[in-house]
């Protein structure tokens, strides 16, 4: 069986999204490198008993690949990665009442109710939940 250990999200500071990703959005750091230079490797994932086994790497989005990716991303309004969570309206509340800037608010979308944040490092994020 096959199964996803680490995806990543290109950011355009890895100190910074580090940040947004644990203090703002409570993911915990799973790893967090110094390897010189200025370069960090780091990654985060779901709060303890959540999905242990997946990280997400915080990749540099420097360079002219990663760079001309996201900014394409970003400007057609898609997001970089897709986010569940149990209760989108709350979250959705936690997350404007602490600054985060929200391009979609909740909305049905297919089977889902979804909303798409700014996640301050040069993407969009999309959060779910299934529709009840």
């Amino acid at each position: 069986m096959i199964k996803v250990a680490m995806t990543g999200v290109y950011v355009d500071d890895v100190a910074r999204a580090h940040a947004f990703y644990t203090d703002v959005l409570g993911f915990e750091t799973r790893l967090h490198m110094d390897l010189g230079d200025d370069i960090l490797f780091v990654t985060v994932g779901a709060p303890a008993g959540a999905q242990p086994e997946l990280q997400l790497l915080l990749e540099p989005g420097q360079g002219p690949i990663a760079e001309s990716y996201r900014s394409a991303l970003y400007e057609a309004g898609i997001p970089c990665i897709v986010f569940s969570v149990d209760d989108l309206r709350a979250e959705y509340a936690r997350l404007r009442g602490v600054g985060v800037r929200f391009t979609h608010p909740p909305q049905r979308q297919g089977p889902v109710l979804a909303a798409v944040f700014d996640d301050t490092c040069g993407n969009l994020v999309q959060l779910v939940q299934p529709k009840e």
